[in-house]
């Protein structure tokens, strides 16, 4: 798993989270920092913030999506969405949504659910699974 969130509260928050859960997690401060961090770690799923410095969660999802070494990884969205931001989320190709602020076990959920479904596509498809983080 990568976490993406300028606010180190919040990142310390989801990580600690996923982790009691035995989700092996990495995090970075923003949506630049994921450019670098995810093709070091290769995470089986990406939470990101909509707002951040240098690059915003939007900017960072359609890199992520426009790679095709990213391309299939799960991405959700983990900020106080508006309609707008939904609707450009859409448009840079995330899959999942979480209103800040969330349950812990609906982040869970929602990283399983995006997870399961990532596992579907690729034995579909007969592809390789992810490296676990």
């Amino acid at each position: 798993m990568l976490v993406v969130d300028d606010n180190k509260v919040i990142r310390q928050l989801i990580k600690v989270n996923l982790e009691l859960e035995g989700f092996e997690v990495v995090t970075a401060n923003d949506g630049a920092e994921c450019l670098d961090v995810v093709h070091r770690v290769c995470p089986d799923a990406i939470t990101l913030d909509v707002v951040m410095p240098r690059l915003d969660g939007f900017g960072a999802a359609a890199q992520l999506r426009a790679d095709p070494r990213t391309r299939h990884v799960p991405v959700a969205i983990v900020s106080a969405c508006t309609q707008h931001e939904v609707e450009a989320a859409i448009a840079a190709g995330v899959d999942a949504f979480l209103a800040k602020p969330f349950e812990p076990a609906e982040l869970v959920r929602v990283v399983r659910r995006r997870l399961v479904e990532r596992k579907d596509r690729r034995e579909r498809k007969g592809a390789p699974a992810g490296r676990g983080v």
